[in-house]
């Protein structure tokens, strides 16, 4: 991979407003993962955004963003719910080698691509899964099997919360990327999320480096295990929220 191609200045400033760094092994893993979702996505759709500067702001950055609300060091066990072209997971596992990953995505052509890109970028300790979060969230499976879930899905948090929490452990979190603050969808969510077993956490409010976007990234922590007849089965997470 030859980094000489790229303007990188901004991409590099932005890692390190947010306290991170990373080798040239780790930002040619990003390049190439550049490439690939520039190349796929030619004849399938995974983004809207392909502008490599947009790319490296409104995936990379953001997902690994996710460091100023958790500490990301460490073999954590971290599932990533609906995934799409890997966003937050594979940026995550880049940054953080250490870390566990599983990504869950329900489009067996993403996964493909999420294997391609996984092989191609030499990451360990990492799986693609294909499947709907509401059947792997089944007892034997996954279920409360993760330190840490997170999800960048569009959806409101009552649902995601049914979507995500089953997978947590007891005394793990789910976090949520929101675009918006959520006061009224955290205050229509308070009662899935105690049915749930969480408990309001905390949230983090910040725009990304060298940008005017604004994210907030909402914790919950699982404090007790869910109850077993959640999720629900497919379609009513979204269609009734709790």
């Amino acid at each position: 991979m030859d980094l000489k191609k790229y303007d990188l200045i901004q991409f590099n400033n932005s890692i390190g407003q947010l306290n991170l760094t990373l080798d040239d092994g780790q930002i040619a893993q990003f390049m190439e993962y550049y490439e690939l979702l520039v190349e796929w996505n030619q004849f399938m759709n995974l983004t809207a955004i392909t502008d490599f500067d947009e790319v490296c702001t409104k995936h990379f950055i953001d997902s690994l963003s996710l460091c100023k609300a958790f500490d990301c060091t460490g073999e954590l066990a971290v599932i990533d719910i609906g995934t799409g072209a890997g966003f937050p997971g594979i940026p995550l596992k880049i940054a953080f080698p250490d870390l566990r990953i599983t990504l869950l995505d329900s489009l067996g052509k993403r996964v493909k691509f999420l294997n391609e890109v996984i092989g191609r970028l030499g990451l360990k300790n990492i799986e693609a899964i294909h499947g709907r979060a509401e059947d792997y969230a089944k007892p034997g499976l996954l279920r409360e099997q993760f330190d840490l879930c997170v999800s960048r899905a569009v959806a409101n948090l009552s649902t995601l919360c049914e979507y995500c929490l089953p997978y947590v452990r007891v005394d793990g979190y789910f976090i949520s990327y929101k675009s918006e603050k959520i006061s009224d969808e955290r205050q229509a969510a308070q009662h899935a999320i105690e049915m749930l077993g969480g408990s309001i956490y905390d949230q983090k409010e910040f725009l990304l480096p060298n940008s005017d976007i604004y994210r907030n990234l909402f914790q919950i922590k699982k404090v007790k295990v869910t109850p077993k007849k959640y999720p629900r089965k497919a379609g009513l997470p979204s269609k009734e929220p709790l």
